[in-house]
Formats: structure tokens, C-alpha cells, sequence
């Protein structure tokens, strides 16, 4: 394969990845409960999923954002009653965000609005092709998780 071939390949999956992110997260906002950005469904489906308390700064790089945007985003939730924030009783100067009662509820709200339309993406496609999909992207996210900084 040419180096040009090669190129046209890298810019294609990468337009096409980019297009494909932008119209999920805008059919995803469309369907999320009134008030509930994509970012705060992000972290609190991560926060239910692992099931235990992170740093805003463990949060940051696990979303690949600022301290200061995942800050912002902590704030809204606390003041939304969706995470509790308390200070380390070890090193004041350290936080941890836990999900609350009323974030889980929030979150499994917002599962139950976003499943359906995933679901019909998912059908559409095909089970299998879509499993063939993850495979390839868990990839190219670890290869890109690797090089990135």
C-alpha cells in the first residue's frame, strides 16, 4: 500500500469517527432528561459503573479534559444533589466526588432515555458487525491513549 493510500485511509477513519461522535452526542443530548448535559451523564455513568469515589483530578484524565473543565463539571452535579464532594481526612488540600442516591437515579433516568435510540443504531448495523466494531475501537483508543500525552 502506498504512503498516500495509507494517508487517505487515516484521514477517512478519522472524519469518519469525528462525524460519527458528533451526531451521537447530538441525538444523545436531545434524548437525556431536561437540564442534564452529556458531560455530567459521562461522569455519572462512570462514577455508578466503578462503584467508588475518584480525585476531580483522577475524573480529568480518565475524560481526557482540564482539572478546571471537570471542576465545572463537578460543581453542576454537586449543586444538582447527583455527587457528594468531601475532603481527604488525610491531605485536606484532596477531594473525592462519590455519586449520590439522587445521581444514581439521575443516571438510570438517563440509561433508560439513551438505551432505546443505541439500541435501534445497534439493530440497524447488526449485533455481530457492531461487536467486530468495539473490538477495532477499544484498539485504537488504547493506541491512541499510549501516544497521547
Amino acid at each position: 500500500m502506498s504512503g498516500e493510500k495509507a494517508d487517505d485511509i487515516a484521514v477517512a477513519l478519522f472524519g469518519e469517527l469525528f462525524m460519527a461522535d458528533q451526531l451521537a452526542r447530538n441525538r444523545i443530548s436531545k434524548v437525556l432528561p431536561k437540564g442534564m448535559e452529556l458531560s455530567h451523564f459521562s461522569v455519572l455513568n462512570h462514577l455508578a459503573r466503578i462503584n467508588d469515589e475518584r480525585t476531580p483530578a483522577q475524573l480529568a484524565k480518565s475524560f481526557h479534559v482540564t482539572r478546571g473543565a471537570m471542576t465545572n463539571t463537578l460543581t453542576k452535579l454537586e449543586w444538582a444533589g447527583h455527587v457528594h464532594i468531601r475532603p481527604d481526612w488525610e491531605d485536606a488540600r484532596q477531594k473525592f466526588v462519590a455519586i449520590s442516591p439522587s445521581g444514581r437515579a439521575a443516571r438510570d433516568g438517563a440509561v433508560a432515555s439513551v438505551v432505546p435510540l443505541i439500541a435501534d443504531v445497534v439493530q440497524s448495523i447488526g449485533q455481530e458487525r457492531v461487536r467486530a466494531l468495539l473490538s477495532v475501537l477499544r484498539e485504537l483508543r488504547v493506541s491512541l491513549e499510549a501516544d497521547g500525552p
